[in-house]
Formats: C-alpha cells, sequence, structure tokens
C-alpha cells in the first residue's frame, strides 16, 4: 500500500465540487463505499489506496492552501499526511469508523502546526536548506498571485469569517465536515458561512463601486 503513496499528487485544477466519493458512488452510497474502501486499504489492497488518495488528496491540498502554504509546502505536507494515514492503516490502527474525513484533516493539522513549530525552531538555515528553499521558490515562480476584487475582499473579513470561506469553497469541504473538523454545531457552521458570505458580498460591493467625486470639482 505504502508504495502507492510516491510521486502523488493533487489536482489543483479539476473542477471537483462536493463530496469526492460521491461523484463516483453517489451520494446515497458515498459513505458505504468509504468504508469498504478504507477496509480493503487496511488490507493491503492497492486499488483501495489509490482510489482513498484519488478522492482526497485536493481536499487535503486545498485545506493546506487555505492556510497559507504556498504550493511546495502544501505539496509536502499532503504527501506527509498520506504517509501517516497509510501506516495507520496498514498496522491495523485506524478506529475512526464513519468518521474517515474529519480524522484525515485532523491529521493534516496536525502535520501543518508540526511544521510551523519545526520551522521556528530552525531560525537559521544550511547550504542545503538554502538550495530547497531557492528550488521550491522557482518550482511555484509561475503560480499565479492571487489578486483581484474577490481576493482583496477576502483580506477584508475577519480571520473567523475567511476560514469558514476558504474551507468551504477552496478546501471544497462539506458542511458536515467544517462541523468536524472544528468542533462546532452544524448549524453553528451554517450560520457562520451564510455571515461571512454576506460580508463578503458587502466588500465586493464597496470595492466595486464607483469612486465618489468630491465636492466642488
Amino acid at each position: 500500500m505504502a508504495g502507492k503513496r510516491k510521486g502523488m499528487q493533487p489536482n489543483q485544477d479539476s473542477n471537483y465540487e462536493g463530496d469526492p466519493l460521491g461523484q463516483v458512488f453517489g451520494e446515497d452510497q458515498a459513505e458505504d463505499a468509504l468504508g469498504r474502501l478504507v477496509s480493503r486499504a487496511s488490507e493491503g489492497d492497492e486499488d483501495a489506496w489509490r482510489q482513498i488518495v484519488d478522492a482526497y488528496a485536493r481536499r487535503v491540498y486545498g485545506l493546506m492552501r487555505s492556510k497559507g502554504c504556498d504550493r511546495a509546502r502544501a505539496e509536502e505536507i499532503t504527501q506527509s499526511v498520506f504517509v501517516s494515514v497509510a501506516r495507520v492503516l496498514r498496522q491495523g490502527q485506524y478506529r475512526e469508523q464513519g468518521r474517515f474525513d474529519s480524522w484525515m484533516l485532523r491529521i493534516a493539522l496536525n502535520r501543518l502546526r508540526d511544521d510551523a513549530r519545526a520551522r521556528k525552531r530552525r531560525p537559521t538555515q544550511t547550504l542545503d536548506e538554502a538550495s530547497e528553499r531557492h528550488a521550491g521558490a522557482k518550482r511555484t515562480e509561475n503560480e499565479p498571485v492571487p489578486s483581484g476584487p474577490l481576493h482583496e475582499a477576502l483580506a477584508e473579513l475577519s480571520p473567523p469569517d475567511r476560514e469558514v470561506i476558504e474551507l468551504r469553497h477552496r478546501a471544497e469541504m462539506s458542511f458536515k465536515q467544517i462541523s468536524d473538523l472544528l468542533g462546532q454545531p452544524l448549524g453553528t457552521v451554517l450560520a457562520r458561512h451564510h455571515r461571512a458570505l454576506r460580508k463578503l458580498r458587502s466588500a465586493l460591493e464597496a470595492l466595486e463601486a464607483p469612486p465618489t467625486k468630491a465636492s466642488g470639482f
């Protein structure tokens, strides 16, 4: 199973929306299908593992990007997350039946925190680390820089408002998954998202409104 981890890359250009397995199996069967895939992957089924990676790599990658990671760092952490998931499944230690999505995303957030702490403990760079960072910068130099009214409007939101927008629309998580991830009731998440969208819409309208002419001109 671990052999399928090497070379795994999220598909950043996909137009995926909604639950990934729901797109393949149908919404009503997605949960049962996921349970079967996890069970098969735990038994060493390479095809089942590949389907899990294909279904969830982009979601984990999107979560990392929504947390401010550049492309190289997001890919690195995503790889690390799937290494950890594969290890747990292979060793028969998975105990989160029915909560695979939120379990995987918790691993991703923990890995991000670990990575952030490790970076803080390394105030200086070795020559090899500097070369690696330079190579990573070159890999991402062609990546479009977020710009335009939408990006500016998002920057106007508070961190909590921006978080729920990014989890929903960039990491492409369902409201139930956001609820599990944040440890908040589903109704609270829905209300937060509604308020954040209203604020985002107001910010966009303010940015796109024609400038008011000063009196006397």
